[in-house]
């Protein structure tokens, strides 16, 4: 009887916890303006950097791409989709399976503002860490700040 009333009781605080933190939720949806013309320029150099076979720069502007917008469902979810056609294109099959679920539930974590911040998105790194942020990429992330200012 006791251990009821204490899970009952754990229960009930978690629910009030949990619903607290929903009126500070954030709800991301799309990219504003100030990053958008960054992300593209990153998808840009990937494209360029992949047909001239040079993989490794490619991958490096996916990453780029996917700190600057992985605040932001559909550029969140639009990267790893990048991400998956990379793995198959170059047969990575670690990177293929990787992709996957941060597919299924990087724009789902973006949407309520849950992102390992810094994280660069590819398979060869765990999905839930926090990484640094390069300073170049930090220097504009900082737009959207001095933005709203």
């Amino acid at each position: 009887m006791v251990y009821a009333k204490n899970y009952i009781s754990n229960c009930i605080k978690f629910q009030l916890t949990n619903v607290s933190k929903l009126h500070t939720m954030k709800f991301n949806t799309k990219l504003p303006k100030v990053l958008k013309p960054y992300f593209e320029e990153e998808i840009v150099n990937f494209e360029s950097a992949f047909s001239k076979n040079d993989y490794v720069l490619a991958f490096q502007h996916l990453e780029n791409a996917h700190i600057i917008g992985q605040a932001y469902p559909f550029a969140h979810t639009f990267v790893h989709w990048k991400m998956l056609h990379f793995g198959i294109k170059i047969k990575n099959t670690k990177e293929v399976i990787g992709q996957i679920p941060r597919l299924i539930f990087g724009g789902i974590k973006s949407f309520i503002d849950v992102i390992p911040t810094g994280n660069t998105g590819g398979a060869n790194v765990s999905a839930l860490k926090p990484m640094p942020i390069r300073p170049e990429l930090q220097r504009i992330l900082n737009l959207l700040k001095n933005e709203s200012i």
